[in-house]
């Protein structure tokens, strides 16, 4: 567990050198201009959906570990012909290979931690990821900015390689991996993967919440880059600085918040929590009209607006520790990578519809903008509610078979001894 945590952070990490800086990349240091730039980032977006079907059918078949080791050396391969490409058909084929290879390691890095932990201390060890990943993110960006300088494409290609050779590191860590088990269907594997999609299909809670994390991914991440800060700018006034601000204080909640707020979640129902997290969201879309409908001053909007990361961020907080793990927890023996993929598709068709239309609502039409994501927010909350109902009470409450198992050995050892 402790190499897959070193491995998230180090993945992270890598991101957190090119993603903020690749849109002025491709379109000012390469100079192949704003469309080229954002083909690049739909290609993104594209290679994942194409690849993540894929990816699940794979973990079943042959464990997590060569999967994911197949997305690192497909990433670092992504990572440094980008970083050395001078044309748009070149940089468009190397985004597609390292998002195609960021988007497969989500799942296999997430099954390799179901296989890894139990339902008692699952929750722990996606928090532990979700807090790296973003310790990760925002200590590579930092030192990102501080090398970068957009007059001269080598500093760029110095980032990429940096990138690239943290994907390889981690590639030489997961070679001295050794899992608990290996998530294997033995026999027929076009079969069994055609029958696990069947499977998966008519499992009513997780489409439920296959549903919920649509919603949850659209009006929250989708929205972070795309929607959300063109309300900052426009409507509130926010200047780039504030937006910086803003979104540091995002990344400063969850460090600060995560574990702390795990003691709380951890013995309260997940449909609950979760719905907590809708009205917790609802109130930070309030803020941000407030932000920038409201008749303060700058100084008061400035203030509202990055107020609204950080209540983001403490949902995201609230989340880590109980989306995935309960993603992992309605999956039968062995079906791990599958759901996990499943989930992370959805995550991602989230993320390319949410800046599509988050985008031009948040940059011209302001009050439907929030009246729109304050009542995806409080959606939130009802279909939280309406998936506790399909859930067991161990799924909705995993602290509940340990206090189970205490219940019956203590009745057993009263019998023997009687």
């Amino acid at each position: 567990m402790r190499r897959i945590h070193v491995g998230n952070a180090l993945s992270a990490f890598g991101l957190g050198f090119t993603v903020p800086y690749l849109y002025v990349y491709v379109a000012q240091v390469r100079g192949l201009g704003a469309m080229t730039a954002g083909l690049v980032l739909a290609v993104f977006a594209v290679a994942a959906l194409i690849v993540l079907p894929f990816a699940g059918r794979a973990i079943v078949r042959q464990g997590p570990l060569p999967v994911l080791l197949t997305a690192l050396v497909t990433a670092a391969v992504g990572s440094l012909s980008l970083g050395l490409a001078g044309h748009a058909s070149t940089v468009l084929l190397s985004a597609a290979a390292l998002g195609a290879g960021q988007a497969v390691m989500q799942p296999a890095l997430a099954t390799m931690i179901v296989d890894c932990s139990t339902s008692e201390t699952r929750s722990r060890a996606f928090a532990t990821q979700f807090f790296l990943q973003n310790l990760g993110l925002g200590v590579g960006g930092l030192i990102g900015g501080h090398l970068v300088d957009t007059t001269s494409a080598a500093s760029f290609t110095l980032l990429f390689a940096i990138e690239a050779a943290m994907f390889l590191l981690l590639v030489v860590v997961m070679t001295t991996l050794r899992l608990p088990h290996a998530p294997r269907i033995v026999g027929a594997p076009a079969q069994s993967a055609r029958g696990s999609w069947k499977q998966l299909l008519g499992n009513r809670a997780m489409l439920q919440l296959c549903v919920l994390g649509f919603v949850l991914f659209f009006a929250c991440y989708g929205q972070f880059e795309s929607g959300l800060s063109a309300y900052g700018v426009e409507a509130a006034g926010i200047s780039t600085s504030a937006l910086g601000t803003a979104l540091a204080a995002n990344t400063a909640m969850i460090v600060v918040a995560q574990f702390a707020v795990l003691r709380f979640v951890e013995r309260r129902k997940r449909s609950r929590v979760i719905a907590l997290v809708g009205l917790i969201w609802a109130v930070a879309w309030l803020t941000a009209g407030y932000a920038g409908l409201g008749h303060g001053s700058q100084e008061m909007a400035t203030a509202a607006f990055v107020s609204t990361y950080a209540l983001f961020g403490l949902g995201e907080a609230m989340l880590s520790p109980t989306v995935a793990p309960l993603v992992a927890d309605l999956a039968p023996e062995g079906m791990a990578g599958q759901y996990n993929s499943a989930f992370a598709l959805v995550k991602q068709l989230a993320l390319a519809v949410g800046p599509a239309v988050g985008g031009p609502l948040g940059a011209s039409l302001h009050a439907p903008y929030i009246v729109t994501f304050l009542l995806f927010s409080l959606g939130i909350t009802y279909l939280a509610l309406r998936l506790g109902k399909q859930l067991t009470p161990v799924q909705n409450q995993p602290s509940l078979r340990k206090s189970r198992v205490v219940a019956q050995g203590g009745a057993q050892s009263a019998s023997i001894a009687a």
